[in-house]
């Protein structure tokens, strides 16, 4: 099928795929909106690297499998403690290619970025998906030092799109935030690229925490 930007305005999104998160030592957008084939009722999410499988191996009529938990990560240089400045994190995802089947190349640096993707399949009816993200309140270093985990935020981008924000950028919030809806037969993607506020002076140390994206229908 060809890829085709379409316009139609979404809500709130949907299933479960997580990511990690990892600060060492302290340490506008577009996207894709696609139509899949309707059938039997299925949700499909992916957080960085995923698969599909079945005799299609694409998003209309295959199933997911389990992918693995990706990292994100930064360190702050000494002389950059805190000193205001955003720092990039890097990603240890190597998908670029979208899931959706037709080979386009959604996410060009995904050592940058982590390609997010959720879809919904459904017979008839109008319900939607609804894709949230679930984070702790801090990052957390063996030494029981914190950082808030509103100090991550992230930017979204897919090259060649026209449909801006359709899983929007933001910030994360320390609990669950919806970050868009998924109509019935259609599949949304975009790259998130993360990084660190950088806004106080932390003890030295390496900081862990586990971001949940869930997509869940009626």
């Amino acid at each position: 099928m060809k890829r085709t930007p379409r316009s139609r305005h979404f809500r709130p999104a949907a299933g479960a795929c997580l990511a990690l998160l990892c600060l060492a030592e302290m340490a506008a957008a577009h996207a894709w909106s696609l139509t899949i084939t309707s059938g039997s009722r299925r949700l499909f999410l992916h957080v960085g690297n995923g698969t599909v499988s079945g005799a299609s191996g694409t998003l209309n009529g295959a199933a997911g499998t389990s992918g693995p938990i990706n990292l994100v990560q930064v360190t702050v240089p000494t002389a950059q403690l805190g000193n205001g400045t955003a720092l990039a994190m890097t990603s240890d995802s190597t998908q670029s290619i979208s899931l959706y089947g037709d080979g386009n190349n959604t996410c060009p640096t995904p050592a940058n970025q982590l390609m997010v993707g959720a879809g919904y399949r459904r017979n008839s009816g109008a319900a939607s998906a609804t894709l949230t993200v679930s984070s702790p309140a801090n990052l957390t270093s063996a030494a029981g030092d914190t950082i808030p985990f509103t100090q991550i935020s992230w930017t979204v981008s897919a090259p060649g799109s026209g449909v801006p924000n359709v899983i929007p950028a933001g910030t994360f919030n320390g609990g669950t935030q919806t970050l868009a809806t998924v109509p019935g037969n259609t599949y949304i993607e975009n790259c998130h690229a993360y990084s660190y506020a950088n806004s106080a002076v932390r003890a030295a140390g390496t900081y862990n925490g586990r971001v949940t994206y869930t997509l869940s229908s009626p």
